[in-house]
């Protein structure tokens, strides 16, 4: 499995409006069919420049579904964003490859 993570930087001045548009964004991307799930975190480290900082990480069902995102849908939706909020959001994407996972069973 593989997550598809968007780092975005939002201008305080739009904060509110992108938080409410990005609440009615992922589920678009969602179901493209490309993904199981979707979480969308605040990054609680302030950054210099500013702004307040999210993840979205998207879980993809595979590397194939991930390619096949970029191929026929990623340019579409990301224009979304960027029509409406070009010159108050920054965003970057990483890919992170899960290699194990753990979880805590109290018993």
């Amino acid at each position: 499995m593989i997550i598809y993570n968007v780092t975005v930087n939002i201008d305080e001045s739009i904060h509110n409006e992108w938080l409410k548009w990005i609440k009615e964004h992922i589920p678009q991307v969602l179901g493209t069919g490309k993904f199981e799930k979707a979480t969308l975190s605040r990054v609680l480290v302030e950054e210099d420049m500013g702004g307040v900082t999210y993840s979205i990480q998207y879980r993809s069902y595979s590397r194939e579904a991930l390619d096949t995102y970029y191929r026929d849908d990623a340019e579409k939706l990301r224009n979304e964003g960027m029509k409406k909020f070009a010159d108050k959001m920054l965003a970057f994407r990483t890919e992170l490859q899960i290699v194990d996972e753990y979880t805590v069973n109290f018993k």
